[in-house]
């Protein structure tokens, strides 16, 4: 009897291990934690993550729109006088490599699994334009090595010279307009074309013209160029252009809007270099780009000066920015028509495409003051028709005004062009306006080796320190 229940029992623990293991993948999947998703839910994020870090305060403001002195600051002014935040310049990095650029291979890797040819062109623009944005801070960057960490366990990438990190991006974008033509974009995904996958290819060649038009003084260019202006498919109109079309409130409002308005830090005032040069040309911008002071005019404070506020310059007596650069919903550019066509000027005054420079940096002009509230510029434009001997300094200055509060993007086109021709901050720390970040300082410890090589190549990691193309 007890040899039968012992038997029975091991009997009955078979049976409830048999049903147990049934079904047991089954019944353990999290259905709250798919092991894949669809490409496209990672497509909001890496769209709003980078514009969102352009467009902060702290960095578009502070170390991009002060630098090329569009705006100023009438209170806590190191960053203008060019002692930037460290903290800053490490989220800059850590954002655009861990939540830009990994999370859009990532997108590229399921897009290739699903056979969606769309979303892999768009993952390989918004790592294009990454890498772009981390090089033109930073100078030569890890990018060869830069996203195999979790794959090779290479957690020290080298540092590629910033000649192949372009070289690198160029074919990127290149791949990227190859392969447009099949595979839907989920339009609720999709933040910023809502599905309209002819839009993010006219995006794509567009960052490309600005990519080449960016190490044009280093690299002959002109073939390429050329080439992306006889296939004619980029911005042809501010409805074509990259940008992230805020929200009304906080959280999701532009950050501009969510640091001087919402957080009501009003330290952040219009540069006297830009309301003087607009107001010597009765520039009918200026009122979009900068609001009254206390005695009724427009006032700019230069950069710099250590202590602020003064009687001089206040909270008061300088100019805040324009209502219309504060609103809430105002976009966060990755990349405008009027710079596009500003580009193209250039390119034709170099002989680099052909058509006409004056028609290109008409159809710049005019995109800008439609994208300045659809101001009026007919009389200012009939004043300031391109001029042969000033061309190259016309389009500058022009391309410089219609970059307003797009902080990073002026500051880089600045140390392109040379235009404006700016000084150095007033009481500033160095003698120049920064050419780059310096690298952040965890580099110098968790990737000794590489960094050091990157500097020994690059020059000293200081912020005057010149880029390649800037040489």
């Amino acid at each position: 009897m007890k040899r039968f229940k012992i038997t029975l029992f091991l009997f009955a623990s078979l049976l409830l291990t048999v049903s147990c293991d049934k079904d047991f993948a089954e019944i353990n999947q999290d259905p709250n934690n798919p092991t894949s998703l669809p490409s496209h839910l990672l497509l909001p994020n890496v769209i709003r993550v980078a514009q969102n870090q352009l467009n902060t305060t702290f960095v578009g403001g502070d170390m991009g729109s002060c630098w090329s002195q569009q705006f100023a600051k009438v209170q806590y002014n190191d960053e203008a006088r060019y002692i930037p935040r460290q903290s800053v310049i490490a989220s800059v990095w850590s954002t655009f490599y861990a939540d830009v650029i990994s999370d859009a291979s990532s997108m590229y890797n399921l897009a290739e699994a699903e056979g969606n040819n769309n979303m892999m062109a768009i993952a390989l623009t918004i790592q294009a334009h990454g890498y772009a944005t981390l090089t033109d801070m930073y100078g030569d960057i890890p990018f060869s090595e830069a996203i195999n960490a979790d794959t090779t366990g290479n957690i020290a990438p080298k540092y590629d010279a910033q000649a192949d990190v372009y070289t690198g991006i160029i074919a990127m974008l290149n791949t990227a307009n190859g392969l447009y033509g099949s595979g839907d974009i989920d339009a609720t995904s999709d933040i910023m074309y809502h599905g309209d996958a002819s839009k993010w290819q006219k995006f794509t060649n567009s960052i490309n013209f600005r990519a080449l038009m960016r190490i044009s003084a280093k690299v002959s260019v002109g073939s390429d160029l050329q080439a992306l202006v006889n296939a004619g498919n980029m911005f042809s109109s501010n409805d074509d252009e990259a940008k992230l079309i805020y929200l009304s409130s906080s959280p999701n409002a532009n950050p501009l809007f969510e640091s001087v308005v919402f957080g009501t830090r009003g330290e952040w005032k219009v540069n006297s270099e830009i309301v003087d040069i607009m107001a010597a040309s009765n520039d009918p911008r200026l009122p979009v780009i900068a609001q009254l002071q206390e005695d009724g005019i427009y006032r700019g404070k230069p950069s710099g000066l250590v202590n602020v506020p003064s009687i001089d310059y206040n909270y008061t007596n300088v100019s805040a920015i324009g209502t219309f650069y504060l609103a809430a919903e105002a976009p966060g550019y990755y990349m405008s028509n009027s710079q596009l066509q500003f580009l193209m000027a250039e390119a034709a005054q170099k002989g680099y495409i052909s058509g006409s420079a004056s028609d290109y940096y008409d159809a710049g002009m005019t995109a800008s003051f439609a994208a300045n509230n659809g101001t009026d510029g007919s009389v200012y434009m009939a004043a300031n028709t391109l001029s042969g001997s000033n061309a190259l300094s016309q389009i500058g200055n022009e391309m410089w005004k219609a970059l307003y509060a797009q902080g990073v993007e002026s500051w880089t086109e600045q140390r392109r062009t040379g235009y404006p021709v700016l000084s150095p901050a007033l009481q500033a720390e160095l003698s120049q306006i920064p050419s780059r970040y310096n690298y952040p300082n965890i580099e110098s410890s968790i990737n000794a080796a590489n960094y050091s090589a990157a500097v020994a190549s690059q020059g000293a990691d200081n912020l005057t320190t010149p880029l390649w193309w800037m040489n």
